[in-house]
């Protein structure tokens, strides 16, 4: 009998949801990412730098991809460098500004009272300038370089951090295991330490993976500007300033490819993030915004 329904259903087959789709594609597309930035330099026979003024301008082709820049280089290897640095900035500071917003709201939710309306005030102060403005002024201060980007954008994308994991805090603050510590004896500082900390780590997780995006496209920006890397050195965001000229002449590749390699990493993590988010707040999944 079993058999019979066995050969009668069929095979076992899983639905193709939507959002199986998302999270497998992202995850396809950051695994590509990764292996790009981290094979192709040292696999390619090209010179980053290397001008080669007769190739100049050239459409994609087989022996060069994605087509050559206004001086000759190959376009493809000048976007996967632009796009080591973007993740370099991109990771460094989403750890950091993590790091501070979490001990920023931590310690404004664990003292409470004064100290806790004065350090909010000052993130809702931070938060009134607008980031790129901020980022602007840090970066004008410092000569071009990775480090000052990766200053700039860890010291003005740590705000929503602090404000997630200050109300996480003070949900976990009303749980019944915390007033037992607490009526146990238990420091201030204890309690903060071995049950509020490690139960927003998943949430300050959450919010440096989401942060990733916002500071690539913060680099692309400043680059994009001229305040970001040295001309120099490869940049999505200077790739895509380099090439304004050669797209009002209809030369398209140095302009498309560039930002490609800014907009599809972005949406990519963003994705899985999306992910990550419905598997801590299920209920939430309608109010997802990536």
């Amino acid at each position: 009998m079993a058999d019979t329904l066995r050969r009668t259903a069929g095979p076992l087959r899983i639905p193709r949801t939507p959002r199986v789709w998302r999270v497998g594609s992202s995850a396809v597309i950051v695994a590509a990412v990764l292996l790009a930035v981290l094979l192709v330099p040292p696999l390619a026979d090209l010179d980053e730098q290397a001008v080669h003024l007769a190739d100049k301008l050239q459409p994609p082709s087989w022996a060069h991809p994605f087509g050559t820049d206004d001086v000759g280089r190959d376009l493809l290897l000048r976007c996967v460098y632009g796009l080591r640095v973007s993740l370099l900035v991109g990771v460094v500071a989403a750890v950091v500004a993590t790091v501070i917003g979490t001990a920023v709201g931590a310690t404004a939710a664990a003292c409470g009272g004064w100290v806790d309306r004065l350090v909010m005030r000052l993130v809702d102060a931070f938060a009134s300038v607008p980031h790129l403005l901020l980022g602007i002024f840090i970066v004008a201060m410092f000569r071009p370089g990775v480090w000052p980007v990766v200053v700039s954008v860890a010291l003005t994308h740590w705000l929503s951090t602090a404000r997630i994991v200050r109300a996480e805090v003070l949900s976990l603050r009303a749980r019944p295991y915390v007033d037992a510590a607490i009526s146990g004896g238990a420091s201030r500082w204890r309690v903060t330490v071995r049950h509020l900390l490690p139960g927003v780590l998943p949430q300050a997780g959450l919010a440096a993976v989401l942060m990733v995006p916002h500071a690539i496209w913060h680099e692309s920006a400043l680059s994009f500007l001229g305040l970001g890397l040295p001309t120099h050195q490869a940049s999505l965001g200077g790739l895509v300033q380099s090439a304004r000229g050669s797209l009002l002449a209809g030369d398209w590749w140095p302009t498309l490819f560039p930002g490609l390699f800014i907009i599809v990493p972005t949406i990519a993590v963003a994705g899985l993030a999306g992910a990550w988010r419905e598997r801590l707040n299920p209920r939430r999944r309608s109010e997802l915004m990536l």
